[in-house]
């Protein structure tokens, strides 16, 4: 009989030690800890920078199963800000963004590839101007730990390009201002 319960105990102890959960995280938008900002070639001369303003998401994430890492972000493309208010309002028109019609564009995490060293290809599905595509977005850990505030945190950076056209953008700039890159910066206050 106590045999069994050690057996028991033993074998309970050992799938708990190895069943620790993914912590769940909400991006820190609130304290202007994250940022989603694009750059865009201008006619191959220069680059147009920019960000949006207004976004949110959370992410659950476990440094020892990174690849078990999830992520959502929902991003208010009416935010949309390059420092110019008339070109803002043309990103906004249906030249571009069309934010009247599609007020939104999302990212819904759909596999992370771990590549070793806190790098990791988060691999989900990018909704833009009522298009949905598969996108890969390179990413870092930065770190994780303790805040002065008594919370936990966990930082990232990313990047991705993508051709505006697979996004139904119709708005020709030519042939080098094809794509835009996004740069991520995300950090999440555990839940």
């Amino acid at each position: 009989m106590k045999k069994g319960l050690l057996a028991t105990a033993l074998t309970a102890s050992l799938l708990l030690s190895g069943s620790a959960a993914a912590a769940d995280y909400a991006i820190d938008t609130e304290g202007a800890h994250a940022s989603i900002q694009f750059k865009v070639s201008h006619l191959g001369y220069s680059f147009v920078a920019g960000r949006f303003n207004d976004f949110k998401g959370d992410f659950s994430f476990d440094a020892d199963k990174i690849s078990d890492a999830k992520v959502n972000v929902t991003i208010n493309t009416s935010s949309v800000d390059s420092n110019h208010a008339e070109r803002d309002k043309h990103l906004r028109s249906p030249d571009f963004l069309n934010t009247g019609k599609f007020p939104q564009a999302t990212f819904t995490s759909t596999s992370v590839v771990d590549q070793g060293n806190g790098a990791f290809v988060l691999n989900g599905d990018f909704t833009l101007n009522g298009v949905t595509k598969a996108i890969a977005i390179k990413a870092n850990s930065i770190g994780e730990g303790q805040d002065p505030w008594g919370g936990y945190r966990a930082g990232f950076t990313g990047s991705t390009e993508f051709a505006l056209k697979d996004y139904d953008i119709k708005m020709d700039l030519g042939p080098a201002s094809s794509h835009v890159t996004l740069d991520l910066v995300v950090e999440g206050i555990k839940k």
